[in-house]
């Protein structure tokens, strides 16, 4: 690992002379792309310099060991003690910066809520679910933009999908993806039985245009009259808009505008986003191994969460954390699960990394 770091400090270094140079100002392009990878190095060599000094003051401080006086001598080992501990929590700082980034960690992202297995109580979950991820989007200041929705007879969605534009959105509901399970008494219920329903939610990274060519030809277009709520236009207007990518079969539809180009415009990016998802998961199928590493399959298919109303309980069966604040957590407070979430992919990230000596002088330390 330190031979990497060394690496990084050379090429930061590289870096710095390259932005002081008044020829790469003429350019730019070029100077705006060594100034960003200038600054996203910023932080490892930042955490490399402070750990390598930590390194020479605990050596200054050994010799002092060697001192005859006892209260010089107590001073050196209880500096040294402090300056392993800062050493050790510069080694677990670095580790997690080198740890390799998803590079769509910073995108906008689609979101997906079918009503799975449960009839009516399934769409009204699904309507819980889309309140809870729109609430938390606002929580972080993210905007919310209605893709399709798909209204319920008896209330809630049998499909709603989203795009939420934040920067870092995907970093944080990447692991959302999956079969989410209700546990709880349906009003319509006489006797008081718990029925169990499930929904299933697809998160998608925004795919742009220069990412992702999709050929014209590749496309078959459909229009027809909206059905459902919807306004004047609906059932009076060809302003509904179906996309079948035919290589693939995946299949699109938008009806919530009341212009064709708008439902059109919407249709793609929902398209691009699926088409990107499906292209990542062959990727990763084909790295069974890194595979190994990311929490649960991602499946659509896995039940990833059960939340149980009559304890009022929320339980991640990927990592076995379970909370019980299902009230905070559906009015959009899903910090407290995704934050294990990330700790937990990054600890078995870390995992993968070799493992770095406490060092010499801390062994000096204890035998001192």
């Amino acid at each position: 690992m330190f031979d990497k770091l060394k690496g990084v400090e050379a090429r930061y270094q590289e870096l710095e002379s390259r932005l002081s140079d008044p020829e790469i100002l003429k350019d730019q392009e070029r100077y705006q792309k060594c100034a960003r990878e200038h600054a996203e190095l910023t932080h490892v060599v930042a955490a490399f310099r402070e750990y390598r000094k930590a390194d020479r003051e605990i050596d200054g401080s050994l010799e002092l060991l060697r001192d005859a006086d006892p209260d010089i001598k107590e001073m050196a080992k209880e500096e040294i003690d402090r300056l392993a501990g800062r050493k050790e929590a510069l080694e677990e700082t670095l580790k997690k910066l080198l740890t390799p980034k998803d590079p769509n960690d910073d995108k906008n992202v689609i979101i997906e809520i079918r009503a799975g297995t449960g009839g009516e109580e399934a769409a009204l979950f699904a309507g819980d679910l889309f309140r809870m991820y729109s609430r938390y989007a606002e929580n972080n200041r993210w905007k919310v933009e209605i893709m399709t929705l798909h209204a319920a007879a008896a209330g809630g969605y049998k499909e709603a999908v989203a795009m939420i534009h934040g920067r870092g959105a995907y970093s944080r509901l990447k692991y959302e993806s999956g079969t989410h399970r209700v546990q709880r008494v349906p009003a319509t219920e006489a006797q008081g039985r718990i029925h169990t329903s499930a929904v299933t939610v697809a998160v998608l990274p925004e795919a742009e245009e220069v990412e992702l060519h999709i050929d014209a030809g590749e496309l078959k277009v459909d229009v027809y009259r909206s059905t459902g709520p919807g306004g004047q236009s609906v059932n009076t207007t060809d302003s509904a808009v179906r996309i079948t990518h035919l290589p693939t079969g995946v299949v699109v539809t938008c009806q919530d505008e009341k212009s064709q180009w708008k439902n059109k415009a919407k249709a793609m990016k929902v398209l691009r986003a699926r088409l990107l998802d499906r292209m990542i998961r062959d990727q990763n199928e084909k790295r069974s191994e890194t595979r190994k590493s990311q929490i649960g399959s991602g499946d659509r298919s896995e039940r990833i969460r059960t939340y149980n109303f009559p304890q009022s309980r929320v339980t991640d069966h990927r990592i076995g954390l379970t909370l019980y604040r299902l009230d905070a957590i559906l009015e959009g407070d899903v910090d407290p699960v995704i934050d294990e979430l990330i700790t937990h992919h990054q600890a078995q990230a870390l995992q993968q990394q070799d493992d770095i000596p406490i060092g010499k002088q801390r062994q000096a330390l204890d035998s001192a």
